[in-house]
């Protein structure tokens, strides 16, 4: 074999130099499994390879990349090819060291495995790779296995190069001393840069596993906005691979990276988590006199004891007539107690549908409210005669529109500010400083009257945008809310093209939502699929009329 010249190696080292950093810099996996791999047979020149990783019981090895250029085999890792091959298991059935095969000789004895005709190797079963180079007419010769070990020395895979090739002539030779050395400082910097990911991972995870443990305490704590923790991180990350992705517009140069995609989708996902403070029964609120329970059964009996009073002052008039028989008389007795029953029973039909808070109320159902609490007694079981509505039924039943009153608005708006509380006081990592300004964000408006800060659209971040859409978006058709259907989709982009015109929203950004029909592949998700209608033409294009 011909000696391999100095400056080649030289450059191999410097190769193997740049190989650790680029390690180092990878968050995907997969693609780092691969990375390592390709950079393996790259430095050695193998023409192919396996990576190996433990499995977590410990017991086996488990097929992770499998490469050979000359059959342009690619399986494993981001191709989405599967290996199909069984795991390699390091111990026998009697429990002792399974020395037979290669890859877990070498993992079991920490030690690296250099052979150059695996059809003359002595001690080991090769029969696997023998079937192989039947089937595919592959000839497998030299191996170089070696264990790949952590800065605990704890075992985290093997790397197994196969047919090392010629500097010069590409012939299949052994692997060298050279390439045996260069492979093992590879296999140590790759495991150190595999288990540091890996731990990141896991660290990930975890983290993740406190965010989804604080959206189920809130879903616990209501059926109603457990929904919405998860639907506005997916509607956001769906909306900003669509500014990602567009090449026309004022964004067309917003790009992510996996790190700017982990960072958002983390902000989605506890963008609400302030409202683990908020009371379950404001949170809930159905009707407009509901607290613990609807109070408009309270108002239901005051009815009937207005009722039943009125019917007894009726009688006692009627029998005041007595001995004396006017027919007359009490027919006009009979005739006003309809009447008054009548008008009551009105009252309480319409108090009832105020309850309800399905609709703007309109200024003369508020008076009217107003005057059957000042005009109407009743007798309670104090025997007291008071007003028929206490002064906060009133303030309840007038409420202009939805159910909550401007305390309970306060209450319902102060989850952002304990969001944004919670969140600033975590000690953010660097790749993830942005959360609490993207989670804190989605309740602000374009113009400066959105809350809490009253930011306006150049002051905030366009991901903090983005997710305000996604909040109302979601917001508009959520059908699991006690006091609302959700809408269609033509309803909610009539609405928020309002929405944009007015100042509320991000009108390019809009654009996107619509242009890119975001908002149709949220709808097939997650919506039913009675909501999922056409947008009309006109409204399309309404939508599309960006307005800065």
């Amino acid at each position: 074999m011909a000696q391999e010249p100095s400056l080649n190696l030289f450059r191999r080292l410097e190769q193997l130099n740049g190989i650790g950093a680029a390690l180092s810099r990878e968050r995907n996996i997969d693609r780092l499994l691969e990375n390592i791999l390709e950079a393996a047979k790259a430095i050695t020149g193998a023409d192919g390879g396996t990576l190996y990783s433990v499995t977590e019981d410990g017991q086996s090895l488990k097929f992770e990349i499998l490469r050979t250029d000359s059959l342009d085999i690619r399986l494993g890792g981001t191709t989405g090819k599967p290996i199909d091959f069984p795991h390699l298991p390091l111990r026998n059935a009697d429990g002792s060291p399974n020395d037979s095969l290669v890859a877990a000789y070498a993992a079991i004895h920490d030690r690296t495995v250099n052979i150059a005709d695996a059809y003359c190797a002595e001690g080991f079963d090769f029969s696997g790779t023998r079937s192989f180079d039947a089937r595919t007419g592959y000839r497998s010769q030299s191996f170089l296995t070696v264990p790949m070990k952590n800065h605990d020395h704890e075992l985290i895979g093997v790397l197994q190069l196969i047919n090392a090739r010629h500097w010069e002539t590409g012939e299949v030779t052994t692997f060298s001393e050279a390439d045996q050395g260069l492979a093992e400082s590879l296999a140590s910097q790759a495991a150190i840069a595999l288990t540091n990911r890996l731990l990141i991972t896991q660290l990930e995870r975890l983290f993740e596993s406190f965010v989804n443990l604080i959206n189920l305490a809130i879903d616990e704590k209501s059926p109603y906005t457990g929904g919405h923790c998860q639907r506005v991180p997916a509607l956001t990350m769906m909306l900003a691979e669509a500014v990602n992705a567009t090449n026309q517009g004022p964004l067309a140069g917003f790009r992510m990276s996996d790190r700017d995609r982990y960072e958002l989708k983390m902000a989605g996902l506890l963008h609400d988590c302030g409202k683990i403070t908020t009371p379950v029964h404001v949170v809930d609120k159905a009707t407009k006199l509901q607290t613990l329970y609807d109070r408009i059964g309270l108002v239901d009996t005051r009815f009937e004891v207005l009722k039943r009073d009125a019917e007894l002052a009726a009688l006692r008039r009627q029998l005041a007539l007595r001995p004396v028989v006017d027919a007359r008389a009490e027919g006009q007795e009979l005739q006003a107690l309809q009447h008054e029953i009548h008008a009551l029973e009105e009252d309480r039909e319409f108090l009832r549908r105020s309850n309800a808070g399905t609709e703007a109320m309109r200024p003369e159902d508020q008076q009217r409210v107003r005057d059957i609490a000042a005009m109407r007694h009743w007798r309670n079981p104090q025997g007291v005669q008071t007003s028929f509505l206490s002064a906060e039924e009133v303030e309840n039943l007038t409420i202009r529109s939805g159910t909550l009153n401007q305390a309970e608005r306060d209450t319902i708006n102060y989850h952002i500010v304990a969001t944004i509380k919670m969140l600033e006081t975590l000690p953010w990592p660097r790749h993830l400083k942005n959360v609490p300004e993207y989670a804190g964000g989605h309740h602000e408006r374009m113009d400066g009257k959105g809350y809490p800060r009253g930011l306006t659209r150049d002051q905030m971040s366009l991901q903090a945008r983005m997710m305000g859409i996604a909040d109302i978006f979601e917001a508009l058709t959520a059908a699991d809310r006690p006091y609302k259907s959700g809408m269609t989709l033509s309803q909610a982009i009539a609405i928020m093209c309002r929405m944009r015109d007015n100042g509320h929203i991000d009108p390019d950004l809009f654009e996107v939502f619509v242009r890119e029909r975001v908002y149709e592949r949220y709808g097939r998700e997650f919506l039913e699929p009675a909501q999922v209608d056409e947008v009309p033409p006109d409204t399309l294009a309404l939508a599309l009329a960006v307005r800065g």
